[in-house]
């Protein structure tokens, strides 16, 4: 075999990997604000304060950064192995276990702790966190934010109303989805307006971050009339009693009956079987010639 011609044959392939890899990299170190808002502002602020996980401000400060990369490659396993520092942040967050993000490589891993290393010297991190009005809610916020779950008014941006997938109690009608979790209490989960204002302008659940990525909700017109919906459901105290689910069947059912009964009354004259109206038209004459 001639192995000039050979390596004349993978040259090409070969600086054709190489440039692949490295504009893939180029490309994550670009994207790699983008990759934070994405993944990490619904439970994260670089100095605005802890949310459902911690402040990320001066991070690197804290732990050393091998432990940090290895940490945001899998927090489950770290927790698993019986790491202290990450049992105390998973006690520190309610129990709340980081999710494994996918796609979460050493490499990006670095970027993401160089970005947040070059936010947290700035005056105000872009990442400082959701600005929303602290004014106390009123019921006037309620009865909008009722709306805007139930879809009776649209959300500005275009997303889906939140009753599609969830349901709160007290929601009208037969309740709302059952795709994603009971709202009625999601308030007191979060623990108040932050950490579930946040979350609701950057959700990081796969279904909901797909949804709202290029719909995401106003902080003072949607999301404030939302919080003050979600804090009065968790005041009332108690979640969806599922009546609606009952309902939906019930009414299904006896429509199904009274649709069923009418098509019996227009259709009574319809066509039968033929061999019983033969037997029924010869029975009478057979038993005439016996008798």
């Amino acid at each position: 075999m001639n192995i000039t011609w050979l390596l004349s044959r993978m040259k090409p392939v070969f600086f054709v990997t190489i440039i692949f890899t490295a504009d893939q990299i180029a490309l994550t170190a670009q994207d790699a604000v983008d990759f934070f808002r994405a993944n990490c502002t619904s439970c994260h602020t670089i100095g605005g304060g802890r949310l459902t996980g911690p402040d990320l401000k001066n991070v690197t400060q804290r732990k050393d950064r091998a432990w940090l990369v290895q940490f945001l490659q899998s927090p489950q396993a770290m927790i698993d192995r019986g790491d202290a520092y990450a049992l105390k942040l998973k006690q520190e967050s309610r129990d709340v276990v980081m999710p494994t993000i996918n796609g979460m490589t050493p490499a990006l891993a670095e970027l993401l702790l160089a970005m947040i290393e070059a936010e947290s010297k700035l005056p105000k991190s872009q990442f400082a966190g959701l600005q929303i009005s602290d004014r106390p809610f009123t019921q006037q916020d309620v009865e909008l934010g009722k709306a805007l779950f139930m879809g009776h008014k649209k959300l500005a941006n275009g997303g889906p109303p939140c009753v599609i997938c969830h349901t709160f109690k007290g929601a009208e009608g037969f309740g709302g989805g059952r795709l994603g979790p009971d709202l009625s209490r999601v308030y007191e989960r979060l623990e108040g307006r932050k950490a579930m204002g946040a979350w609701l302008y950057a959700p990081a659940t796969p279904t909901m971050s797909s949804t709202f990525k290029k719909a995401a909700m106003k902080p003072d017109e949607e999301i404030l009339p939302l919080l003050a919906l979600f804090e009065s459901t968790a005041r009332a105290g108690s979640e969806d009693d599922r009546t609606g689910t009952a309902g939906f069947f019930t009414v299904g059912f006896v429509v199904a009956a009274v649709c069923l009964g009418l098509f019996a009354v227009i259709w009574s004259g319809r066509f039968r079987a033929v061999r019983t109206r033969l037997v029924e038209s010869s029975t009478p004459k057979v038993l005439g010639g016996r008798s």
